[in-house]
């Protein structure tokens, strides 16, 4: 995704910020002795705060409902960046208007783009060959970043090397364990309804994983526009499929899905809104979502529920 410079000085202004930060030329990043680590994405964010313990303070940039696909840095994200003895995020343009910043940032500080460390073999590449960033559908994959994190903290902070290690190694094993029991859950779609179709399409890893065709009515990336054609296109399979519910999300305006909707009225089928799904963000605070298994298990009974209930016809 190209790095956009508007609206305007925002970018180059953090730029300069960065540049200036008396923690960017090489000195500690603090006085205090805080292991600071600082995470771009809550699905990170949640990971880190387990793993860093009480032996550090972990921070994310991304609270509920943002976007990290269009999301630009504030020159205060960029202070609290400077001020960082880690710095993480999931890379492969998940985080693209940050690219710049981040990658400016990692000539001064530990800095680990933790979907790029998997291994090529378990990751999926859109049409262009990219390869899609949004691994956490999957928790038998993301528990493979915990793994990576843990190293990368023991790597910046080794008198806690064997902590981070063996929480990485425990938080792993959860959600693996997480894994089977979504997939347990999951069993009760028919597969003939096993069709999700979603804002943009961040849930290609869930599909593979979980043996859903999985449809965004954007692309990978929320900077894309669905077209009219691609509309009709898939009210025509919902039709075929009879598929009784559709989901918005956290993250992404509901009107294109609105579209599906008016499309499918017109042609005599009854769709509606199966619910909001959590795709790039956690849920809000106190919110059942508000943590990564959280919002892993939000999705999959919303999931469930709306593709399992039976919808009449008009």
């Amino acid at each position: 995704m190209p790095l956009r410079s508007r609206p305007g000085l925002l970018l180059p202004a953090a730029l300069l910020l960065l540049a200036l930060l008396p923690g960017c030329t090489g000195e500690p990043t603090d006085s205090d002795g805080v292991f600071r680590v600082t995470c771009t994405v809550g699905m990170l964010g949640d990971l880190a705060r387990e793993i860093v313990g009480s032996e550090g303070e972990v921070v994310t940039l991304m609270g509920p409902g943002t976007d990290p696909h269009l999301y630009k840095p504030s020159p205060g994200d960029v202070e609290r960046l400077g001020a960082s003895d880690v710095v993480l995020f999931v890379g492969h343009h998940l985080e693209g208007r940050m690219a710049e910043v981040l990658g400016r940032l990692g000539e001064q500080r530990t800095t680990a783009a933790l979907g790029e460390r998997i291994a090529p073999e378990l990751l999926l590449r859109g049409e262009e060959g990219a390869p899609d960033p949004h691994l956490w559908s999957d928790p038998s994959r993301w528990s493979r970043v915990a793994i990576e994190i843990g190293a990368v903290l023991a790597a910046a902070d080794p008198s806690n090397g064997d902590l981070y290690r063996t929480r990485a190694a425990a938080c792993g094993e959860r959600l693996v364990a997480l894994d089977a029991e979504m997939r347990e859950r999951l069993s009760l779609v028919p597969r003939g309804r096993r069709l999700l179709v979603t804002a943009h399409d961040a849930f290609r890893y869930f599909g593979e994983a979980y043996d859903f065709e999985v449809v965004g009515v954007q692309g990978p990336s929320t900077d894309a526009e669905a077209g009219v054609r691609h509309i009709n296109d898939l009210v025509t399979r919902i039709i075929e499929r009879r598929l009784p519910a559709i989901f918005i999300e956290s993250t992404v305006p509901p009107r294109t899905m609105e579209a599906l909707i008016e499309g499918c009225r017109a042609r005599r089928h009854t769709l509606r809104i199966g619910g909001e799904l959590h795709s790039d963000a956690l849920g809000a605070q106190g919110s059942p979502a508000a943590t990564y298994e959280g919002m892993l298990r939000h999705n999959v009974e919303t999931i469930v529920t709306a593709l399992t209930t039976v919808v009449e016809e008009p």
